[in-house]
């Protein structure tokens, strides 16, 4: 398979020195990378995760640290999968590349009812597999695709669905603390994502099973962001600017700030 070029525009190449930028800064921001980490790069064969190998693989090669990247896709037996396509790409690019054969197809479409919503276990169980693959094979980061528009449509899915103001952050630990889980495109939109891969012109793998879903309720939460952000330009960057602004004193939760301890000074 060939690798796809960059195009040689002036626009393409200011577009990729962008969004460089944007994954350079996420990385610094929350020390997402160190010297000698093993980085598993978690490909789908989506536009985001195409995208973040290409970064990673750029910044690897100037960055002023050494880290490993390693390629890995979970091949959850879905029907007509060309599980061709991805191993080809990383051959061609020289990326080592693994893939973790798991049929998680078969369990989602066995435990969710017909018309019912499969993002939540489909995630879980391809969750599980990776953490499992990257605990068992050295890695100390796991790079995940998630860009800004992700982690704003995930704060408006619990505070509509799950009544948490709880987002999707930047970089955390699995629940065990075997792994730390990073998402370098935390600061980058997703329509820049999407001009990147035309202009590279990746190959796609639709995916047939979640994100196939008319009911699903985060695209109905893109919808909303994309309405507003059509009459109101710039308010999601607005709403992603206030995560990274967090005032708990202003809040409600009692866990975060001692409101019980609050007096009045004396006169």
């Amino acid at each position: 398979m060939a690798v796809p070029k960059p195009s040689d525009s002036n626009t393409a190449k200011r577009l990729a020195a962008q969004l460089r930028g944007l994954v350079g800064k996420a990385i610094e921001d929350f020390r997402m990378i160190e010297p000698d980490d093993r980085v598993m790069v978690c490909l789908s064969g989506g536009k985001d995760s195409y995208t973040l190998l290409d970064l990673l693989l750029s910044l690897q090669r100037s960055a002023p640290v050494r880290f490993e990247l390693l390629a890995a896709n979970l091949d959850q037996k879905q029907p007509e999968f060309p599980a061709h396509v991805l191993p080809d790409y990383c051959r061609a690019l020289g990326v080592p590349f693994h893939q973790i054969e798991q049929d998680t197809y078969s369990v989602v479409k066995r435990v969710i009812p017909e018309g019912r919503t499969m993002c939540g276990l489909c995630s879980r169980l391809r969750r599980g597999a990776l953490y499992r693959f990257a605990a068992e094979n050295g890695c100390t980061k796991i790079a995940l695709g998630h860009h800004r528009d992700d982690i704003v449509e995930t704060l408006f899915l619990n505070l509509f669905h799950g009544g948490r103001l709880k987002g999707m952050a930047p970089k955390l630990a699995s629940e065990d603390g075997r792994n730390i889980v990073i998402r370098p495109l935390a600061y980058v939109p997703e329509r820049e994502l999407e001009r990147y891969a035309r202009a590279r012109d990746f190959p796609i793998i639709p995916c047939r099973l979640c994100g196939s879903q008319d009911n699903n309720q985060r695209l109905a939460i893109k919808r909303m962001l994309a309405d507003w952000e059509r009459e109101h330009p710039g308010r999601v960057a607005s709403i992603f600017s206030a995560l990274t602004q967090v005032e708990p004193a202003h809040l409600a939760d009692p866990r975060l700030f001692d409101f019980a301890s609050l007096a009045r000074r004396p006169q």
